[in-house]
């Protein structure tokens, strides 16, 4: 039974992960800004193959900082 709720654990993560590549790779991103923000979602690809509670929360970060600084779910 654990096993269902962690693939369902990793489908969700996996889909806003996706979600978020797509906002960081907005070509409207400054450049360098694009690079810090992927080398962290990079950082929380890896996490997630370790823990994925702890990716969770650090997308949860991320995605509030890609919130603050205006950039848009496409």
């Amino acid at each position: 039974m654990e096993r269902d709720g962690q693939l369902e654990l990793y489908g969700v993560l996996a889909a806003r992960l996706k979600q978020t590549h797509t906002r960081v790779a907005n070509p409207e991103v400054p450049h360098r800004t694009r690079q810090e923000l992927t080398r962290r979602l990079l950082a929380v690809t890896a996490v997630a193959k370790h823990d994925l509670a702890d990716a969770a929360r650090r997308l949860d970060v991320l995605t509030a900082e890609l919130d603050d600084l205006g950039i848009p779910d496409r």
